[in-house]
């Protein structure tokens, strides 16, 4: 299986890759700045620390993936053997080292890392969790953790964000990724179309399905990503759904894979 099966006819390939590397720079900006690491995230047990952390982990097992894909059996395995644990062990471990080492290291693997995603065909296929993956996929999965995992940052901190383009590239995971979200809560499929519209921060309307689908969801690009990505509750967020499976999926929505 290659990119979970998903369609992703609808990224834009030619800026995903400096998008990501926008969003890297904008949480560094942030983050920089801020000489205490301890400070609570809105991930129960997360600090700042273990936010920067686990973005700096996933790097490098994105960085495995692609230079030596035999030994990302090892990262599989100890996936495997720490079970539901794994996140939080990895980013504890990160968050154990001095602040300025964890940053050149961040910083370090997410330059090497949009370097080896540029490198690489777009359908060109490593390991990953599930799946094979290729780049097409990679650049804006990890758009999307950076700035999800930065929202939490943001949020510890007080600081107002202000929405950009960049969005769009999470939206579309999010639209995509709808039918993972009933899979992961073990409801059937829909088999019906759906329409999403959402506003984008320059006012543009960004579309996905067809204009007569039954099932619909609306709403402000930056809530729909916050409620994808799982940083606000639906009724936190502006958007509506018709329907009763755009119902549910607003309640279910998930973009992790």
């Amino acid at each position: 299986m290659l990119d979970y099966d998903l369609d992703m006819s609808s990224v834009e390939h030619g800026l995903a890759l400096p998008d990501l590397v926008a969003e890297g720079d904008e949480l560094d900006a942030l983050v920089s700045a801020q000489t205490d690491w301890t400070k609570p995230t809105p991930a129960a047990g997360w600090t700042i620390a273990h936010q920067i952390a686990h973005l700096a982990s996933a790097d490098a097992n994105v960085l495995i993936a692609i230079r030596t894909p035999d030994a990302f059996d090892a990262v599989l395995k100890r996936a495997e053997a720490a079970g539901s644990q794994y996140a939080d062990l990895d980013a504890a471990v990160g968050a154990g080292k001095p602040r300025s080492a964890l940053l050149e290291q961040w910083r370090a693997g997410r330059t090497e890392v949009a370097a080896a995603l540029r490198d690489i065909p777009l359908d060109h296929g490593f390991p990953w969790y599930g799946s094979q993956l290729t780049a097409a996929l990679m650049v804006p999965l990890r758009l999307m953790e950076t700035w999800a995992h930065g929202q939490d940052i943001f949020d510890a901190l007080g600081v107002s964000r202000r929405p950009t383009g960049r969005l769009r590239h999470v939206a579309s995971l999010g639209v995509i990724g709808r039918e993972l979200s009933f899979h992961a809560a073990q409801l059937p499929v829909p088999a019906e179309p759906f329409r999403v519209e959402l506003t984008g921060p320059d006012g543009q309307t960004w579309a996905w399905g067809p204009e007569d689908a039954m099932q619909r969801v609306q709403g402000s690009a930056l809530d729909f990503c916050l409620r994808v990505t799982q940083r606000r509750s639906r009724a936190e967020t502006d958007l509506t759904a018709v329907g009763k499976d755009a119902q549910k999926w607003l309640d279910i929505a998930r973009v992790f894979l």
